[in-house]
């Protein structure tokens, strides 16, 4: 029987509410606003910490990149 994939399968790479505003280029307020009303990269919440996946950070970078001004998101 094959069981479903998850996170621990493989080795998984977690930045705090600290990291992950530098591994985008963004400012930590930013990204707890978007916590708060949507909108950013999916994360997770550990009792009270937050973490990101650095797999979720990707997805959400890759989701904006546009080749002209014109394309939606």
């Amino acid at each position: 029987m094959h069981s479903a994939h998850s996170w621990r399968d493989e080795r998984v790479d977690f930045f705090d509410t600290i990291e992950a505003p530098g591994y985008l280029g963004l400012k930590r307020t930013t990204l707890e606003a978007w916590r708060c009303r949507g909108g950013g990269p999916k994360f997770v919440k550990l009792g009270r910490l937050v973490k990101y996946r650095r797999s979720d950070l990707d997805k959400f970078i890759e989701a904006r990149v546009r080749s002209n001004t014109c394309e939606s998101a």
